[in-house]
């Protein structure tokens, strides 16, 4: 059955959140929504990619792409990078999401 227009503007799949464990404590977040993912593309610098993907995916605590760079030079490299591709799988961003749901060619 095909979506109607209110169905489609209706939907709200980017707006799920999760709980994402940090040491002792644990942070909300959610995925990018499509516009929102094509920001994160348009930043200069692979860091800037990532503090604004970060920024964007925080629901709680929420905090500024300058508020993750400062996080980022004192924090492990491996917090920041989980939270980073967690929220990429989220926002349907993570490699190979885009051929999920292609049914693969039947071999001969």
């Amino acid at each position: 059955m095909a979506l109607t227009r209110e169905q489609i503007l209706a939907r709200k799949v980017a707006g799920k959140t999760e709980i994402y464990p940090i040491d002792d404590g644990e942070v909300v977040i959610r995925g990018l929504t499509r516009n929102e993912a094509l920001e994160v593309r348009e930043a200069e610098t692979l860091a800037d990619k990532d503090n604004l993907l970060i920024s964007l995916g925080l629901v709680e605590p929420t905090m500024s792409p300058e508020d993750v760079a400062a996080w980022a030079e004192s924090d492990e490299a491996g917090v920041l990078a989980g939270l980073s591709e967690r929220i990429g799988v989220l926002s349907g961003m993570s490699e190979g999401a885009g051929k999920s749901r292609v049914p693969r060619a039947r071999r001969r």
